[in-house]
């Protein structure tokens, strides 16, 4: 039922593309960018491929919302879980930042793209670390659409540092028991300079969260689609926004 329910929506959005509201944009888009690996396979092709074509997506991706207006592009690149996998995937998915970034960063800083890192650098590889600190460097000064790289990032671990850090803090008597409230948390987390994603989206058809930004969520929109990370087009990002324009976003009233 649901993904008859999911298709319709598809369906509908479709008829809708010409109309998005201009002044109804979602400012932060978080996107799971899932079924790189399914997408090769079903066209007999090695995983690594289905993430090299995922790059163009990326691309695509970005260009399109900074032409609608998104101020905010949220891609979740790799996880804490994601070392899990087999090394040679891992080691392949860990040059994807250096490969894209060594195409990009030149177009990236001519359209005023600010390139942020939300993850922890310890366990990256130095090329990685490398490229994208390079990439953050060049582009601090930009104040356009802000592409935002959750690199080796996981929601609980996030969750558990800023409790850990907050606790640290009355302990040294800098912060009162009574004083610690959900604005203080949320300064902690690493997207503590960043707006909440209004919409978040996942590809692939699978429905679930996978340890992203759940704090950060709560009252996020959220957009499924069967379609693998390397189909993903300006289109599919337009259906998902007309989506989210039609939702009442009531945040608990009425």
């Amino acid at each position: 039922m649901f993904h008859l329910f999911k298709k319709a929506q598809s369906d509908r959005s479709v008829n809708n593309i010409g109309q998005l509201q201009p002044d109804n944009i979602p400012g932060h888009i978080a996107i799971i960018m899932d079924g790189n690996g399914r997408w090769a396979k079903k066209r007999g092709l090695p995983r690594i491929a289905g993430h090299h074509a995922g790059m163009k997506a990326v691309k695509r991706t970005t260009i399109a919302a900074d032409e609608l207006g998104v101020k905010v592009l949220t891609l979740y690149a790799f996880s804490t879980e994601n070392w899990k996998r087999p090394r040679e995937e891992v080691d392949f998915l860990m040059k994807l930042p250096q490969e894209f970034l060594a195409l990009e960063l030149d177009e990236l800083v001519e359209k005023n793209v600010q390139v942020r890192l939300t993850g922890w650098k310890e366990g990256l590889p130095g090329h990685t670390l490398e490229a994208v600190e390079t990439a953050i460097e060049r582009t601090q000064g930009n104040n356009g659409l802000i592409l935002n790289f959750a690199l080796n990032y996981g929601s609980r671990h996030e969750i558990v540092n800023a409790v850990r850090e907050i606790a640290e803090q009355v302990k040294r008597g800098e912060l009162n028991e009574e004083d610690i409230s959900e604005s203080i948390l949320s300064s902690k987390l690493l997207t503590g300079n960043l707006p909440d994603p209004d919409l978040i989206i996942r590809t692939s058809g699978e429905i679930r969260i996978s340890n992203f930004m759940l704090w950060q969520m709560a009252y996020s929109e959220l957009w499924f689609t069967d379609i693998y990370w390397p189909e993903f087009t300006e289109r599919h990002l337009m259906q998902a926004i007309g989506e989210y324009q039609r939702r009442a976003r009531r945040y608990g009233g009425l």
